[in-house]
């Protein structure tokens, strides 16, 4: 079933006969976690609500608006499933018969789209959720012990998602460097598209201190306790034995609080797991509450979470690699050790002193990342493909015309 989302942009009755976006991804894990699907479905409400209608075509999904596009459970991925049949779910797609279909992942499902799309005559969109080459060469890198076939494995990814994002009209990443690598394989057509967070439900004045001593009472932890929140996945590259590891360092009146869900959750005596938690004032107000924000995540494209705890005014420390680093970097802490002992201490330094210079430029930052402001510059990137069939005025990658479903036409206004 769908992720619950911000009840402010979900709209109170079905929406006018406006576009209509597929979206298609792997990456919908039944037990609701992971930044895909909370992207996907915060944009899903943020753009019923402006009038368009939208799909989604992921792996086990029920309802209106939603086709299964079945799939192999993988296993210790913590539920997500591989599609592997191109044709049927390319048909699944031209059924639902979008005006401009979207890839979450760059797997069968984005050949599924390209297919639907040349089908349809419509417009694609590639959004580039998940640095390949990055997964790959340390899954390689790690089973074989050996970082020579790592990074053998990193540039036949590199070569694939060039020749798979080569075939869409646009292609989306969240971060300038996942951007740069992205042009740097010949994807010219990529494009900067950061994330965002609604700043009405993250915000500092999330934070409650009665709630914070009932939780720490129902824990039976000491009112003077530090909380370290983790959010996100309990995946490899997420690197939580690490966050555990540093708060043993830190000793007693220390607790690493995660929630989310996986194959690899953090252990230890300081390590307390949370299921998701899918009420974003819920979120909000367990990330306001924290005295820290922890993510040792290496391979993040941009960082959702660590954007909502900056929204709650929330202290960060963060691993100084890929998109989060870049998202933190003049925020918080950021590190490039993988040594527990580093970590700790950098979080003490966090805990001990209070930056609020650093805490007012987050909340700045996550301010300009607002959901209202980045959907209605993602809608505006869809229109403009609809309106005119290419990329702004480049159109030199295109290889064939781009037409409108049934002949319709939309304003960018």
């Amino acid at each position: 079933m769908p992720a619950t989302v911000n009840a402010a942009l979900v709209p109170e009755k079905p929406p006018a006969d406006g576009p209509h976006l597929l979206d298609a991804t792997m990456f919908w894990a039944p037990q609701g976690c992971g930044g895909v699907r909370r992207v996907i479905s915060t944009k899903r409400g943020a753009l019923v609500s402006r009038g368009w209608r939208h799909t989604l075509l992921a792996p086990g999904v029920q309802g209106p608006g939603f086709v299964d596009s079945g799939g192999w459970t993988l296993p210790g991925s913590g539920g997500y499933r591989f599609v592997a049949d191109r044709k049927r779910a390319a048909r699944l797609i031209e059924q639902a018969a979008p005006d401009i279909i979207e890839s979450a992942d760059p797997f069968t499902l984005a050949w599924s789209t390209l297919d639907a799309a040349r089908a349809l005559q419509v417009p694609t969109v590639a959004f580039c959720h998940s640095n390949l080459p990055d997964m790959v060469a340390h899954w390689v890198g790690d089973r074989l012990a050996r970082r020579g076939y790592g990074r053998w494995a990193a540039r036949q990814a590199q070569r694939y998602l060039a020749r798979v994002y080569a075939g869409f009209d646009l292609v989306l990443a969240p971060s300038l460097g996942m951007t740069e690598m992205l042009r740097s394989l010949g994807v010219r057509h990529a494009r900067h598209q950061p994330l965002g967070v609604s700043t009405k439900v993250f915000r500092p004045e999330a934070a409650d201190a009665s709630w914070r001593r009932a939780l720490l009472h129902r824990l039976g932890l000491a009112p003077h306790t530090r909380l370290l929140v983790y959010s996100g996945r309990f995946a490899p590259e997420k690197n939580l034995e690490l966050l555990a590891q540093a708060v043993e360092l830190l000793g007693p009146g220390h607790v690493l609080i995660a929630m989310g869900a996986g194959p690899r959750p953090p252990r230890g005596r300081r390590v307390i797991t949370f299921p998701p938690q899918h009420d974003d004032a819920k979120l909000a107000r367990l990330l306001a509450s924290g005295d820290a924000f922890v993510h040792a995540g290496d391979q993040e494209t941009f960082g959702l979470a660590a954007l909502e705890a900056m929204a709650c005014g929330t202290p960060l420390v963060t691993s100084a690699h890929a998109g989060l680093g870049e998202l933190v970097d003049g925020v918080g802490r950021t590190l490039t050790s993988r040594r527990p002992a580093d970590w700790a201490e950098a979080i003490r330094a966090t805990l001990v002193s209070r930056d609020h210079a650093s805490i007012r430029i987050g909340l700045e930052r996550a301010r300009s990342h607002d959901w209202t402001a980045v959907i209605d510059g993602l809608s505006q990137r869809y229109l403009r493909l609809l309106e005119r069939g290419a990329l702004d005025t480049d159109s030199s990658h295109l290889t064939r015309p781009l037409l409108l479903s049934g002949g319709r036409e939309w304003t960018a206004v």
